[in-house]
């Protein structure tokens, strides 16, 4: 979210707003990451030394079903199993990661502790 907002607001696009597609898993998993979500965008969580101003943008989730077959959730779950592997188990081979490796070069990836 954090390059997001830096990209946006890089192309002038400050005060517009942005939906974020999620994939619903339940209700309640659904209201809490929607709790989440918003309090990351009312400036609410820290992580880092840095402090992003993600106000600057108007933040709106999206749920959709994974019934609705949408490509870039597709997408999504694809590279996110390479990455998540690779985060977990830096020396294991990860063929799916080497792949995507150049891709994620330009924007870098960023974990969490």
């Amino acid at each position: 979210m954090e390059k997001l907002l830096g990209r946006l607001l890089a192309l002038g696009q400050e005060g517009r707003t942005v939906h974020a597609i999620f994939e619903s898993r339940g209700k309640r998993e659904d209201r809490e990451l929607e709790l989440h979500f918003r309090r990351i965008v009312a400036n609410e969580v820290q992580w880092g030394n840095q402090r992003r101003d993600f106000t600057r943008l108007q933040w709106e989730p999206i749920f959709v079903d994974k019934k609705s077959n949408s490509s870039g959730l597709q997408l999504a779950d694809l590279m996110a199993g390479p990455i998540g592997l690779k985060a977990l188990r830096p020396t294991q081979e990860n063929r799916a990661f080497d792949i995507l490796r150049p891709k994620l070069a330009a924007n870098g990836l960023k974990i969490f502790p």
